[in-house]
């Protein structure tokens, strides 16, 4: 009997996601109650990208939550009925949500947009990835004017009735991380010439680190189950002995017990948890992507000049 009862359960949410993605189509579908375009992104940080632009036209959702990991994200039945809402998708692109590829193929009409295109891309040095993207383009201030833009012309592409107002929001916003930009360089120029090393768990500060004159090392360049081998481990103990760097750094989304080890191996510190793949809470540090901008670097140079 029970296994009966869950087999109709079954067959009626099937049915109810059908009839929602159905009724999908590519044109503005208004799916909110208040009559906004709902706009459906990958991460957080694009997520926010778009509420800054889309402003109170706009009802920007997130696949994921603040401090999740995105690289191994798993979608759910629940993504999917966020996406049967959505009247536009956006995503990083750069082979960082692969995970993303069978939900939109799941609803064909959606418009879909690659936030990253036209950016300057620096590729993976070393390891198992190298030659590949690597996909962190919004570390870097300047790169992320490009997301900017790429988000407007979406936006005004899929609701013209309202581009002026796009328009204006993107305009408003790229100024303030221009200031962001401004304030970054200025703060880590700070910095002396034999200590501008920045050691994290995962290399996703290379468009920081090329913006800014450091000089990135990492334990592994995406996060994946191979990542902190004995040998990756030993390599950034000795880079961190030979240079005598104060403080290294891990990942908010990442468990630093493998930066622990280099640690526990040198005379440096762990100088806190830099926030790169996802915002905190409202009530955390980094609560938006300007405030991620701005708090790592204000941990970089407290780490670094201790």
């Amino acid at each position: 009997m029970r296994r009966i009862i869950l087999i109709g359960v079954i067959v009626v949410l099937i049915g109810v996601l059908i009839y929602m993605f159905s009724n999908t189509d590519s044109s503005v579908n208004n799916n909110a109650d208040d009559g906004k375009l709902v706009a459906l992104s990958t991460f957080t940080i694009i997520n926010d990208m778009v509420k800054e632009i889309g402003g109170d036209k706009v009802e920007a959702i997130s696949l994921t939550k603040p401090g999740a990991e995105i690289h191994g994200y798993e979608t759910t039945p629940g993504d999917l009925v966020k996406a049967s809402r959505a009247d536009v998708f956006f995503e990083n692109g750069m082979n960082l949500e692969l995970w993303a590829d069978k939900l939109r193929s799941s609803l064909p009409d959606m418009p879909s947009y690659v936030v990253s295109e036209g950016v300057e891309v620096l590729e993976i040095r070393e390891g198992s990835y190298e030659g590949k993207p690597n996909p962190h383009a919004w570390m870097s201030p300047q790169q992320g004017m490009i997301y900017i833009e790429n988000i407007r012309m979406a936006l005004v592409e899929i609701d013209p009735q309202n581009a002026e107002y796009y328009n204006n929001n993107a305009a408003n916003y790229t100024e303030k991380l221009a200031e962001v930009n401004t304030k970054l360089s200025e703060a880590l120029s700070t910095l002396p010439e034999n200590n501008r090393v920045l050691v994290t768990c995962e290399g996703a500060f290379t468009y920081l680190a090329n913006d800014y004159n450091l000089k990135e090392v990492y334990l592994w360049a995406i996060n994946d189950e191979s990542g902190g081998s004995p040998q990756d481990v030993a390599r950034v103990i000795d880079t961190v002995r030979e240079n005598d760097i104060p403080a290294v750094f891990c990942e908010s989304t990442v468990e630093p017990k493998i930066q622990q080890e280099v640690v526990d191996a040198t005379d440096a510190v762990l100088g806190g948890r830099l926030y790169v793949d996802s915002l905190s809470l409202e009530d955390g540090p980094a609560p938006t992507y300007l405030k991620l901008l701005e708090g790592t670097a204000d941990i970089i140079i407290n780490g670094l000049t201790r």
